[in-house]
């Protein structure tokens, strides 16, 4: 390479180059294209422009006083925060005895696959064309699932309840199907279960519908559930959304009706690996305060990357400098909610829902 060259190639890394005020004259716009056709290092060019754009990009504003788990009590209670949405995944129920059933090394998992060997994996127990097939080993499985006196809520769901008893919880959404948001008496108007729950069931031949209780009862009776219907006896699916199902319409319906109203965001108990579930962080705006409450920080992949921000998949940012509204609170969510409503001075109020325990 000519010395000529490697002065443009250094030009090329350079920010500064083409942050002056005459890079919007359309002969330097050319200039600059005709430089990045001729050079051999276009990923380092993008990434030093990326920087110089992000590093240049205002940042929202911010509406904690500090980026910390205090700076979020505080932010609740100066009443800033009324319009709250909670997302929760598995976690917030582990303390409730809900047996993991998702990964391959789960007890509940391996006593099914020991019983029925053509079970691959655990995504086979909630695959439609294997349901269909052989609806014998989701059935074992919601046998388990379903011992309703054996599952209690836990102190975050409680949480939760405690939010809605004090009109903050704009809406819940949750990934689990345990359905002990409802046990803990949250308001069935403001729950958005994202993939179904065994709080009904509908009969895959005729339609017809049966309640949780029905399905209690009937699992424990039968190896497949059937309907009860004299000319049917298809099979009654709890409705839960399997793979290969869309979503429930009340997900998709909801979330373009709330997110943009959220004024705080909680996140608990999900790995945020599950979408479209996952991407629901970045459809509040941009200045929403959002915690976390979480074994290990999620979510972050891309939270302090411009492109990805402007692309709206840029998730959350807990470390750079720039961050401004993400608090990670890392241990138990039982914890984390006792914790949080301990500091707002709420503790004996939660105490009290979850009945004195």
């Amino acid at each position: 390479m000519s010395g000529e060259e490697m002065d443009k190639e250094d030009r090329l890394r350079d920010p500064e180059y083409f942050s002056g005020s005459s890079s919007s004259d359309d002969d330097d716009i050319e200039e600059h294209l005709r430089l990045l056709g001729h050079s051999d290092d276009i990923d380092g060019y993008l990434a030093s422009r990326i920087l110089h754009l992000d590093m240049n990009q205002p940042r929202p504003a911010q509406l904690l006083d500090e980026v910390s788990f205090e700076g979020i009590v505080r932010y609740i209670t100066s009443g800033k925060a009324r319009k709250i949405i909670t997302m929760v995944g598995a976690g917030i129920s582990t303390s409730a005895g809900i047996p993991d059933f998702r990964t391959p090394d789960s007890g509940l998992y391996a006593r099914i696959a020991e019983e029925y060997p053509d079970v691959g994996n655990p995504t086979d127990l909630f695959s439609m064309n294997y349901f269909r097939m052989n609806p014998k080993p989701f059935f074992k499985l919601a046998k388990d699932l379903l011992k309703s006196q054996s599952f209690r809520p836990t102190p975050c769901h409680y949480f939760i309840k405690l939010l809605e008893s004090k009109g903050l919880l704009l809406r819940h959404y949750t990934q689990n199907i345990d359905t002990l948001e409802r046990k803990a008496g949250v308001n069935s108007d403001l729950l958005v279960e994202a993939h179904g729950s065994f709080a009904s069931s509908t009969c895959l031949s005729c339609g017809l519908r049966y309640d949780q209780a029905w399905m209690e009862k009937k699992v424990h009776e039968m190896d497949v559930v059937t309907c009860e219907r004299p000319d049917c006896h298809g099979i009654v699916k709890p409705d839960i959304v399997f793979f290969g199902e869309s979503l429930p319409e009340r997900f998709s319906g909801l979330v373009f009706q709330d997110f943009p109203f959220c004024d705080l965001l909680i996140i608990m108990g999900t790995s945020l690996q599950v979408q479209p579930f996952a991407s629901l962080v970045n459809q509040v705006p941009e200045t929403t305060p959002r915690l976390l409450i979480n074994m290990e920080v999620v979510g972050n992949e891309g939270g302090n990357d411009f492109i990805l921000r402007l692309m709206g998949r840029g998730g959350m940012d807990f470390s750079s400098e720039r961050r401004y509204r993400d608090v990670a609170e890392i241990g138990s969510c039982d914890a984390g909610c006792s914790k949080l409503a301990e500091a707002l001075g709420w503790k004996e109020e939660l105490i009290s829902l979850m009945g004195g325990s």
